[in-house]
């Protein structure tokens, strides 16, 4: 069973930079896909970042150009740099797991979610 922790979540200057870490413990399937997703109050939950098992990745149009997900450490971190953050930013931050190599976009697909880590952006 794979279980996922987030941490890195904080208070950032707009205009400041800010990388997520969500650990990766159990098995992680063999074809999966994994990422990030963002959920501000009264909102969706929106994918921000995912990348599958062959390394393609897909990013949210309001983040485009300015974050950069990375599966390292053996596949047990799960890592998100942000930057030029925006007050828009603000948002918990959950990683999140599916089976399979195709990333869907909607969060109702992923069905292994961790804690999530707030991000709060002021100006």
């Amino acid at each position: 069973q794979v279980q996922l922790a987030e941490s890195g979540g904080g208070s950032v200057q707009a205009g400041g930079s800010l990388t997520l870490s969500c650990s990766i413990s159990g098995h992680l399937f063999t074809s999966y896909c994994v990422g990030w997703f963002r959920q501000a109050p009264g909102k969706e939950r929106e994918r921000t970042a995912t990348i599958d098992t062959f390394g393609r990745y897909a990013y949210g149009d309001f983040v485009a150009g300015r974050a950069t997900i990375s599966l390292t450490n053996g596949k047990r971190t799960l890592l998100l740099n942000m930057n030029s953050l925006q007050n828009s930013d603000t948002a918990l931050y959950y990683c999140a797991a599916r089976r399979g190599s195709v990333c869907p976009g909607a969060f109702s697909e992923y069905d292994t979610w961790g804690q999530g880590t707030q991000v709060t952006v002021s100006s």
